[in-house]
């Protein structure tokens, strides 16, 4: 993986994206997150993806404040970098730091060497989200194909 020009637009597929998720919890989402992943591709192991997860999030939240979650983890065996783009139906806790709920989750599962990778995906996320307007507009997408769009097509 020495591909430098990764950004969110070539990890993130149609598939991948899903518009008002019903969780009722944190671990529900990341557990939603892995079975998603596995639905996708039966080769990863959802059990494996959901610990990953849930040892990344005791490390500290990844609850970024205002409403979001970056919610990541290395995963071994994995050959490219996969992103997982979801609302929720109803805003759950996350322990963010900002103790908000969150409602928009953009869920990242890099190949257990990709740092640098990893790194400056994590860096495009929390910039694109730290524009309001912009988590604004994902917030109001009433299906996946218009939240993709709108995560997509808005590079800045």
């Amino acid at each position: 993986m020495s591909d430098t020009s990764l950004t969110i637009d070539n990890i993130l597929a149609p598939a991948l994206t899903l518009c008002q998720v019903p969780a009722s919890s944190k671990k529900r989402v990341l557990e939603f997150i892995a079975e998603r992943i596995h639905y996708q591709d039966e080769t990863l192991n959802d059990n494996d993806i959901f610990n990953n997860l849930v040892s990344r999030e005791r490390l500290g939240s990844t609850g970024i404040g205002q409403g979001i979650a970056i919610p990541h983890c290395r995963l071994e065996g994995l050959d490219r970098v996969i992103g997982v783009l979801m609302t929720l139906a109803e805003p759950v806790d996350f322990d963010a730091i900002d103790n908000q709920p969150v409602d928009l989750v953009f869920a990242l599962v890099v190949p257990k060497e990709a740092t640098s990778e990893h790194l400056e995906l994590l860096s495009q996320l929390a910039e694109r989200f730290n524009d309001s307007a912009f988590c604004e507009r994902l917030r109001k997408c009433q299906d996946a194909d218009s939240l993709y769009k709108g995560m997509t097509t808005d590079s800045q």
